[in-house]
């Protein structure tokens, strides 16, 4: 057939079907193919799309749905952090478990590198699991109607669901551990490559006023260790009375740590330092790191099992289920 303007009308592909169907690749192939792994109703919303869209599965489609591979497409900000390392890690744990593949993306916390890493994957993967900072919107229109599971942020389209970090007991718990210590003068450095002040800052302000600390001092830092150090040597320069600081991941608390025993502080008699992670690297500084602690291995595998159950088409886990809370983890160094 050929279209009033000359040109080979456009093939509807099982991509077609699934984002007509709200559903998965994997899960179009599957209902094609009369599996038994999704429900009843699904199984019927993906034949009735096939059907209205008029889908006719190539020699090559045919393969796709006699294949069972699972592929799902792993997207992380930044595999140098040792804390994206820990949750990808736990996530291809999980996925291997169920004989599933994983490519893993990283996009350098770069939106424009997120856009482009969506354009590659949209049609190579059946799920999407991972952070992400671009609008929803674009994911929407990149993702073809296949799930996403985002971690440590919220959702708002329908097929798109949330790993949820809460740190604000933690938080709680830090400062209230420092006040109890005798520090009344506590700082934040903060993570400074966004235009909007971290939520973790917001935890951070909520715990001080509760103990009648001031919120004022503090500052953004690069999210590494020289990050953290010229961010101490900032804050110490601005509000010299701080003797305790918190920060916005370990990695910047690392480096925190390193510049207050550089300036001859003992820590933690004379100053004190809380990061947030909870990284096994923190036990390998002097002194050994304390964090406000988040299971990582519970982060990645809690992405890929809510994949799983969007994937199948089953009920997703609750929202309460989806929170992973972070937890005050003393050491050495407050």
């Amino acid at each position: 057939m050929v279209s009033s303007s000359g040109t080979e009308p456009r093939r509807i592909t099982i991509h077609d079907v699934a984002r007509s169907a709200g559903v998965s690749r994997q899960t179009v192939s599957r209902a094609l193919n009369d599996k038994d792994e999704i429900d009843g109703l699904t199984k019927q919303r993906v034949l009735d799309a096939a059907r209205e869209l008029g889908y006719r599965p190539s020699r090559f489609a045919r393969g796709l749905v006699r294949q069972d591979t699972t592929t799902i497409g792993l997207v992380i900000p930044d595999l140098l952090n040792p804390f994206f390392t820990e949750v990808a890690a736990a996530a291809l744990e999980a996925a291997r478990a169920r004989g599933w593949h994983v490519v893993v993306y990283d996009t350098g916390d770069r939106a424009t590198e997120e856009l482009g890493t969506l354009q590659v994957i949209g049609s190579q993967v059946d799920a999407v699991v991972g952070y992400f900072s671009c609008a929803e919107s674009e994911l929407e229109h990149f993702t073809r109607g296949m799930p996403v599971v985002l971690i440590g942020r919220e959702h708002h389209v329908a097929r798109f669901s949330s790993i949820r970090v809460d740190g604000e007991a933690g938080f709680h718990a830090a400062v209230a551990h420092l006040v109890g210590r005798g520090h009344r003068r506590v700082g934040m450095l903060d993570h400074d490559g966004r235009a909007e002040p971290s939520v973790r800052r917001a935890w951070f302000a909520a715990a001080a006023a509760a103990h009648g600390l001031g919120t004022e001092a503090v500052i953004g830092a690069a999210q590494s260790a020289e990050g953290g150090a010229a961010a101490l040597r900032t804050l110490l320069g601005r509000h010299p009375d701080v003797t305790a600081v918190l920060t916005f991941n370990d990695i910047i608390a690392m480096g925190a740590l390193r510049e207050a025993r550089r300036t001859g502080r003992d820590v933690p008699a004379d100053f004190a330092v809380i990061g947030f992670d909870g990284l096994q690297l923190g036990t390998l500084v002097e002194p050994a790191l304390s964090s406000v602690a988040l299971d990582t291995r519970r982060l990645g595998a809690l992405a890929i099992d809510q994949a799983a159950r969007l994937l199948s088409g089953s009920a997703p886990l609750d929202p309460e289920e989806l929170v992973v809370r972070a937890e005050l983890l003393l050491r050495d160094s407050a």
